[in-house]
């Protein structure tokens, strides 16, 4: 006997594990580090270089352009931890689920110790689902990236694993986290349906 395992559900699904304001504050920390990490490391400017010799000057400070490049990983594993908070039924929406119980469960123990205070409960944990078109590019996307895992470096896999555990934290129903999720899920669900609309009909919607 064969078993099923559902990737997504219909349009009125959202995860189940609500975000606290203790998980969305680790969240942000992560956000943030990797940003700050980011902008230390190729867009902070070089120090001036004084010279010994003759007639010569302090040289002038370069500063060295961000590289989106060195980010890819990381934005791309946000990405994929809003599709997986948009796959409620699926095993995607278990993995997320269970992302924001770690989360919420790191970030209590961490706002208690520090404040004294505890978490609460911040929204519904959830974006708009994917729909059975959209169901279809996120199962291509994520089974892509298992048969393509081991040529990824480890360094980028850690941070592709970082985005989305971000972005399970921070995914949720109000505000512009809610803007920014409905932006990528409703997205998806249309390149889906045109992609496969091409395919199948040669045309495009």
């Amino acid at each position: 006997m064969t078993s099923t395992i559902i990737l997504a559900a219909g349009t009125d699904g959202f995860t189940t594990t609500a975000v606290s304001s203790a998980g969305f504050a680790i969240g942000l920390a992560l956000l943030g580090t990797e940003h700050y990490r980011w902008f230390r490391g190729s867009g902070g400017a070089a120090a001036p270089a004084g010279g010994k010799g003759k007639g010569k000057g302090p040289a002038p400070a370069t500063a060295k352009s961000l590289d989106p490049k060195a980010m890819i990983a990381y934005w791309g594993g946000m990405l994929c931890g809003i599709l997986m908070v948009a796959c409620p039924a699926g095993f995607l929406g278990t993995v997320a689920s269970f992302f924001r119980w770690g989360g919420n469960g790191i970030g209590g123990l961490a706002m208690s110790w520090l404040t004294g205070q505890s978490g609460t409960a911040l929204a519904q944990g959830g974006a708009p689902t994917v729909d059975g078109l959209g169901a279809v590019l996120v199962t291509a996307l994520f089974v892509t990236l298992i048969l393509l895992r081991k040529a990824f470096p480890k360094g980028t896999r850690g941070k592709w694993w970082k985005g989305v555990f971000t972005a399970s934290l921070l995914c949720i129903t109000t505000g512009t986290a809610a803007v920014i999720s409905a932006a990528v899920v409703g997205g998806t669900n249309d390149l889906a349906a045109t992609i496969l609309t091409t395919i199948t009909k040669g045309s495009i919607v």
